[in-house]
């Protein structure tokens, strides 16, 4: 394959880009990993954290904007799925050229989010309480104070920016949407489904064992998936010809 496809892959609550670091070797070399790291992160760690969801998304696009240019396509895990589905909505509002595909791993379509999902208060303990529900957060971030502390604040941040989001109106993406979930997450499976509503291009869904963070449970059967349905969208032909793929299905 010759096309080079340029990643932005969005961090989940209270994460970092290094979370997606390894997709570089593991993803074939035609996709091209670019990790996007947040304010007040990584990187980041010595800027404030932007807490409300327009606002980080009107500056991503504009910090972002060479890369949301040319062949590129959004990859998301849960807050970075809807993150990925609001620069997508921004970039059509701008006149912008919207990406070749969005990835939406691990959250509810937009429009069935439930806030409950997020601790009543953004204390330390039921912060910590939310980590130790959802897994995939290391030991050692628990037994270190420093770690611990940079995790809890990040995550009560990018909790109220999830509770700013608001779908507001509009019409559907005319983009493909590929979407991956756990089969043992706590989102109920018809509010992953609704993501099907959500474009009105290509629609897949792929269901992997595991719970919240399937995508480390079995990173090289995600990343395998991942690379398959963004070959689709996204292959020389496929630009050519974007009816080719113009069929909406789900993958148990």
């Amino acid at each position: 394959m010759s096309v080079t496809l340029s990643l932005l892959c969005l961090p989940c609550a209270g994460a970092s880009a290094s979370m997606y670091l390894r997709w570089r070797r593991l993803l074939p070399r035609w996709i091209e990993v670019h990790a996007v790291e947040l304010p007040g992160r990584g990187a980041r760690l010595g800027e404030p954290f932007v807490e409300d969801f327009g606002q980080l998304v009107a500056k991503l696009c504009i910090e972002q904007d060479a890369a949301l240019r040319g062949n590129f396509a959004l990859f998301g895990h849960s807050m970075g799925a809807l993150l990925a589905h609001g620069i997508t909505r921004r970039l059509r509002a701008l006149g912008r050229p919207l990406p070749r595909a969005v990835v939406a791993s691990g959250s509810p379509a937009p429009t069935r989010r439930e806030d409950r999902h997020f601790p009543a208060k953004h204390d330390d303990a039921g912060l910590i309480a939310d980590l130790r529900r959802q897994g995939g957060t290391p030991e050692e971030v628990f037994a270190s104070e420093e770690l611990m502390r940079i995790t809890l604040d990040a995550l009560g941040a990018d909790y109220r920016v999830c509770e700013s989001f608001s779908r507001g109106s509009g019409t559907h993406l005319p983009v493909p949407l590929h979407v991956l979930a756990g089969r043992d997450d706590d989102i109920a499976p018809e509010r992953v489904e609704a993501w099907s509503i959500e474009n009105v291009g290509p629609f897949t869904l792929d269901w992997f064992d595991g719970g919240h963070f399937f995508i480390r449970e079995h990173e090289p059967l995600v990343v395998a998936t991942l690379a398959q349905r963004l070959a689709q969208s996204c292959a020389p032909e496929s630009l050519a010809h974007p009816s080719h793929h113009a069929a909406r299905h789900a993958v148990a």
